[in-house]
């Protein structure tokens, strides 16, 4: 189920689903630990007249959006079978570890009612059961949920006072369904403590008039140790849940409106959304660098593993966007975690989980009996065309020299060195689709635009002599691919190739969107040499889809999460935007920017109702797909915004378009 909202603060992440329950609890990383696990729910229900309703009750008519400019959740739950009106503001605060619910139950009837409303929460703390305990503490008058250095309290307050009810449980053992069950009757049975799979719910009852509304406020505090919990409590008690919900908005609101880009052009909805794009990826900034490529726990539900890792390549990406919207410090942080993850050889691993510890993988160390490092070389490059990147927007030399002999040389030497002997381009890896294992046009191009990097590194502090290395190699690198990799009878750079033992060279000629980008993208090739213009025509003639959904896929049969015929693949945010900063990059006039124009407004249509962007959509009914969201996705839309402003500034069209315009 795609995540409807993603909130945090750089230590914990919390998501919620369509139905506005809680399926990720991620402490004390981003993207680590997930303490509900996506398989698991926190409900939300409604008690009144003598019927119970949690928020997966078709009954519920659930509208889920964002705030405008802030990391605050905005949803209304309406049930017109029980007459009553749910308002939710959710948010996490930004200084200190709080998940918040303000919750506002209005009376919809024409009699008063007792409305009872229940929280209730399935955590699977360090994501397993074992040893797990839930108990409700009678002096502070909370439930906390606690294993280990891992601990939650759950507690609330409504005009009365404290939460009314409440009960602790065990849940999907011994053929208990879970307390929520407890919940049917209307009142809970306060049990006191459980451990193993324990669950809890707490109750507030809402005495309301016809027509009236009450508000409560409910929270979860994390923390490291039950001391630490209950001085999280004291804290909102003191402070006031409402005060912490309303300063989280204004410092979210203030962060994403830091620089006056002008957005000539655009609509208030795409306005909108690449401000709820920066607030989403930095949802997904870990304090300690990484990024997350998803907290879409749901992945896990269909497949072996999740997409709460950190990839340097999306990272990169990520950070990239960082930079040009102007927050150099979580780019920073990101580059720092790279420092620290590379290896003494010069290159990053495929994936890294939040702690700096290395990820899950399914690439091998050998290959065909020969030891094949297990990497997909442009995680490693474009991290150090970030890096570049970084330093034209923040001109934070001293960083540079910080980070230059560990990340930067370790990495353009590597990328020097791990070159085939006969074609000159670099060795084989893994793609960035990570599917195949070949030289690719897109790894090359970046191999390419990183080794340019790492020279212009090198000169800015006076390394002459590895400028001239670094710049040596991007050299032969572009004319190898120029003489290798382009398919002259399709028009197309081809996909990858391969080289035999006896130096024999074997092609896979598919059309992937990705080979076209990289050339222009990294500087292989001018956006205005005719063999970029003719690649992308088969683009347009082969990959975007043919469908009232339109889009464009990665490659001619793509059969990721396809479930339908008669088109090469599914649609992807990632690279409908490349095709539209191809036109960004060709325009010399206003009229020029009617593509991009229109692959923007494409990528709004197909953005959840609160901003949220997948990985991927479905071509016929433009349902989203896999990971949800995706911060990929996110980036390439901030990032195709920004280059747009960039152009709209150099043409003249709009001056001061983007105030932190660079040029390098």
């Amino acid at each position: 189920m795609p995540k409807s909202l993603s909130l945090g603060n750089g230590n914990i992440l919390v998501c919620t689903d369509k139905r506005a329950q809680v399926r990720d609890f991620y402490f004390p990383y981003v993207g680590l630990e997930n303490h509900v696990g996506g398989h698991y729910t926190h409900r939300v229900g409604v008690y009144v007249d003598y019927q119970l309703n949690w928020f997966d009750n078709p009954n519920w008519d659930i509208h889920i959006g964002s705030a405008s400019d802030s990391l605050v959740g905005e949803t209304t739950a309406k049930n017109s079978t029980l007459g009553v009106t749910l308002n939710f503001s959710d948010t996490v605060y930004n200084e200190k570890n709080i998940f918040l619910r303000a919750v506002t139950v209005k009376n919809e009837s024409d009699r008063a009612r007792t409305i009872k409303l229940f929280f209730n929460h399935e955590f699977e703390i360090y994501e397993s059961h074992r040893g797990d305990t839930s108990y409700f503490d009678p002096i502070n008058h909370v439930i906390i949920h606690y294993n280990g250095k891992r601990v939650f309290l759950v507690n609330g307050l409504s005009e009365k006072g404290g939460f009314d009810d409440y009960t602790t449980g065990i849940f999907k053992i011994e053929g208990k369904e879970g307390s929520f069950k407890d919940a049917e009757d209307g009142a809970l049975t306060k049990n006191l403590i459980e451990h193993g799979p324990s669950d809890s719910v707490i109750g507030f009852y809402l005495d309301l008039a016809p027509g009236e509304e009450g508000t409560i406020h409910y929270w979860i505090a994390a923390a490291e140790s039950i001391k630490e919990a209950l001085a999280l409590n004291a804290y909102t008690l003191e402070k006031k849940p409402g005060h912490l919900i309303r300063t989280t908005h204004d410092f979210w609101r203030a962060w994403v409106n830091k620089y006056n880009f002008s957005f000539y052009g655009l609509t208030e909805s795409e306005i909108t959304l690449f401000k709820q794009s920066l607030l989403m990826i930095r949802t997904h900034a870990d304090n300690r660098g990484a990024i997350l490529a998803s907290a879409d726990s749901d992945m896990l539900q269909n497949g072996r593993d999740t997409y709460s890792y950190m990839w340097p390549r999306d990272g990169a990406l990520s950070a990239l966007a960082f930079d040009m919207a102007g927050d150099f410090n979580v780019a920073e942080r990101f580059f720092l975690f790279c420092n620290e993850a590379i290896t003494d050889d010069g290159y990053l691993m495929h994936k890294y989980r939040s702690d700096g510890s290395l990820g899950s993988s399914w690439h091998p160390w050998m290959r065909n009996g020969k030891i094949e490092l297990p990497i997909q070389e442009d995680e490693t490059a474009l991290v150090i065309i970030a890096l570049w990147k970084h330093y034209v927007q923040s001109k934070d030399l001293e960083f540079v020299e910080q980070v230059y002999n560990n990340l930067v040389k370790r990495a353009a030497d590597f990328m020097v060195g791990y070159r085939d002997p006969k074609t000159r381009l670099p060795k084989a890896s893994y793609d960035l689709w990570e599917e195949k294992f070949g030289i690719h046009t897109f790894t090359v191009s970046t191999v390419y635009g990183a080794l340019i990097a790492a020279s212009k590194f090198a000169k800015l502090l006076g390394k002459e002599k590895s400028e001239q290395i670094y710049s040596t190699a991007a050299f032969e690198i572009r004319q190898a691919m120029l003489t290798y990799l382009y398919d002259e009878s399709q028009g197309i750079f081809v996909k990858m190739l391969n080289v035999t033992d006896d130096g024999t060279l074997t092609y896979d000629n598919t059309l992937d969107m990705s080979s076209i980008y990289g050339v222009f993208a990294f500087g292989v090739l001018d956006v205005e040499d005719p063999r970029l213009a003719r690649a992308i025509k088969q683009v347009e003639d082969r990959l975007v889809c043919k469908t009232e959904v339109s889009g464009v896929a990665r490659y001619e049969g793509d059969y990721y999460f396809r479930s339908a015929g008669g088109i090469p693949g599914n649609p992807w945010i990632i690279t409908t935007l490349w095709l539209a900063k191809y036109y960004i990059a060709k325009a010399k006039n206003e009229a020029d920017f009617a593509p991009v124009h229109k692959w923007l407004a494409w990528t709004l249509k197909h953005a959840s109702f609160s901003g949220v962007l997948s990985e991927q959509i479905h071509p016929y009914t433009g349902e989203q797909l896999s990971a949800t969201p995706l911060t990929w996705s996110h980036s390439e839309y901030i990032t195709t915004v920004i280059q747009y402003l960039n152009r709209l500034q150099e043409l003249g069209i709009a001056l001061r378009a983007n105030p932190l315009y660079q040029e390098e």
